[in-house]
């Protein structure tokens, strides 16, 4: 994995478009990257360690031989084999006329390799996805050389494509071209997302939405177990036993330009600074103030369904997850339903209680993640019903859920989440004030009073965005920049707080950072404390803030370095901490949104202190559509 960007134009160069579509990718993460196209030459082909830019700059000094009109590239996260040029996509078959770029990971690749071997296959690269080359090749040479046609109404390399991607086992997102189909792109999927673009005279494939906003907004999302067939003419899609299918294109809303960084250094810090409005677009169009209520759109889940459900299981990963812990305590003090949070990666591999009473809760930023969508799946299969919160519409979690909560951030481009983890706490937050009233937990004023404590949040965000707030936390950032290690604490709903804000720091700073309940702390890592660890302790003004300060108090006899976030004007937070970071005061249902964005900012402004990239975290992709 990660990066792909292929196109087939009528006229034109697809070259530029390839290399600036992987640029809009880099935000998934990867270690090297590489382009094949077809001109005049046949295919030519370029591959790079390191950056996009290595690559641009061979590109510079040894350009292809004239203009292409069909080609590919690819972005490498490394799974199999090392960081090498031989390593990197695309790959190629045995004559250098087929090349294949690949999401995923074959795990039947040793089985296929060796008896490709034993046909006079060699082979380059240590990868997995080498193979996929060649299994097409040796499938294209049977059906070429005369062997049975099970579908003679497409070409022969279509059916190349779906006769080796049926003895694939494992997940892919594969781009397939070739010399002898100078016309075409193909594209495959199973279990990793692929997006297919449609313009005038022109067929785009991405594995994320970003990479074509610039060409088209009508998209397709293929679906696992289809094979598409590009062209100037248009787009088909078959399965993978051959059955045509039809499909319907939909429109991204999202502008072109939002995916740009409108001046900002970093893609990271933008997306904080675009929290306020995101959370507006994902919570005002909903808010039913006559009733105390809130209305999803397209959201099928009737009250009767909510008040039989018995519990709720939370589904999630990283910073998903955190959201999901938040929204447990939302949701058992709204709608009085007990609820479980299980990292969705070990979810799978244990063995639930049978789940028909319960509604199985999967939250996903890209709507790919992998271990997410197979809990998700599991929990189906054991009865629950699903639902999901997600940022991106048509993605594969959206697609097998009962019910759907986009979250509406737009597109967020930075590896470590921002602004998609503030509105999916706002999701979980309308989700809980909805369970409760069809529950009849919450009544109508309940409801209204929840309801008006949200719709004032959104100017007092503006207090975290002003000249001053920012200097504030890049002077701690300067202060810090050189710490070992931090300890994060918060109580209730600003312990997942905790956990986010080390979660951030370990993210982008590569500062080691550990998140505990504020109460636990005396459990074990009191242990740590002394003059060399800095303490951030969420004590904002709430039902656990005073044995939060009691916490505080221990850290300071220890000599710890304390940071408290503290409501403006908190004389006791002042007296207590060597360092504040002032937040506007909510309710305490609404603080883990106010608290969390001033340790995002706190996390961004020590990478770049540290000169690293907040945008490209190294070892780590965007969407991990991986086990």
């Amino acid at each position: 994995m990660c990066g792909i960007f292929g196109a087939v134009v009528r006229e034109g160069d697809v070259t530029p478009a390839i290399l600036d579509g992987l640029a809009l990718l880099e935000y998934r993460g990867y270690d090297s990257a590489g382009i094949a196209v077809f001109t005049s030459r046949g295919m030519e082909r370029r591959r790079r360690v390191g950056k996009l830019e290595i690559l641009r700059n061979a590109l510079a000094k040894e350009g292809f031989g004239g203009p292409a009109t069909i080609g590919v590239g690819h972005t490498r996260w490394a799974t199999h084999g090392g960081v090498t040029e031989a390593n990197a996509h695309p790959h190629s078959d045995s004559k250098d006329e087929l090349v294949l770029v690949h999401n995923g990971i074959i795990e039947n690749y040793l089985d296929l390799r060796g008896d490709l071997i034993t046909k006079g296959h060699q082979f380059l690269s240590s990868t997995d996805s080498e193979v996929l080359a060649h299994a097409i090749e040796d499938r294209l040479q049977t059906i070429e050389r005369g062997g049975a046609r099970q579908h003679p109404d497409i070409s022969a390399l279509e059916e190349a494509v779906m006769s080796a991607a049926r003895a694939a086992r494992g997940t892919y997102a594969i781009v397939v071209l070739h010399k002898r189909y100078p016309d075409r792109i193909i594209v495959a999927r199973q279990d990793s997302p692929v997006v297919i673009g449609i313009g005038r005279g022109a067929a785009f494939v991405a594995s994320d939405v970003p990479a074509l906003l610039r060409h088209t907004r009508s998209v397709y999302y293929l679906r696992d177990g289809e094979v598409a067939t590009l062209t100037t003419e248009g787009v088909g899609v078959r399965t993978l036993d051959g059955k045509v299918v039809s499909y319907r294109p939909q429109e991204i809303a999202w502008d072109a330009a939002a995916t740009d960084r409108r001046g900002y250094p970093h893609y990271m810090l933008k997306e904080i600074e675009e929290q306020p409005d995101a959370i507006a677009q994902t919570a005002f169009d909903r808010l039913d103030d006559e009733n105390g209520d809130v209305r999803f759109e397209d959201f099928d889940v009737s009250d009767e369904k909510l008040k039989s459900a018995q519990r709720i299981q939370i589904i999630a990963c990283g910073t998903s997850l955190h959201a999901g812990f938040v929204g447990k305590f939302l949701i058992e003090e709204f709608a009085g339903l007990p609820v479980e949070c299980d990292y969705a990666s070990e979810f799978r591999y244990r063995t639930p209680l049978p789940s028909k009473d319960v509604i199985a809760i999967g939250i996903s930023q890209s709507g790919e993640t992998m271990d997410t969508l197979k809990g998700l799946g599991q929990a189906r299969e054991r009865g629950a019903a699903i639902l999901d919160i997600c940022n991106v519409k048509g993605s594969s979690i959206p697609r097998m859920s009962d019910a759907t909560i986009y979250t509406h951030a737009g597109p967020e481009i930075g590896v470590a989440s921002t602004k998609a983890f503030t509105c999916q706490l706002v999701a979980l937050y309308l989700l809980a004030i909805r369970m409760g009233r069809a529950r009849g937990r919450l009544s109508r004023d309940d409801g209204r009073e929840l309801l008006l404590s949200l719709r004032k949040l959104r100017p007092r965000l503006d207090a975290l965005f002003n000249d001053a707030a920012r200097e504030s936390v890049r002077a701690l950032a300067k202060k810090y920049q050189g710490s070992r290690d931090f300890l994060f604490l918060g109580r209730g709903l600003n312990y997942p707080i905790a956990l986010e804000g080390a979660l951030k720091l370990k993210e982008i700073s590569y500062i080691h950072a550990e998140g505990y309940p504020a109460g636990e702390m005396k459990h074990g890592p009191i242990a740590m404390i002394d003059a060399t660890l800095p303490v951030v302790v969420i004590a904002t003004r709430g039902r656990d803030r005073d044995k939060t300060l009691n916490q505080l108090e221990q850290v300071r006899a220890r000599g710890g370095r304390v940071i408290v976030i503290c409501n403006a004007g908190d004389a006791d937070a002042r007296r207590l901490g060597d360092d504040l970071i002032e937040v506007p005061a909510t309710s305490d249902h609404l603080a883990p949104i106010v608290n969390v964005i001033p340790l995002q900012r706190l996390a961004y402004e020590i990478a770049v202190c540290r000169n690293l990239s907040p945008d490209n975290p190294r070892n780590l992709a965007k969407s991990v559509t991986v086990e």
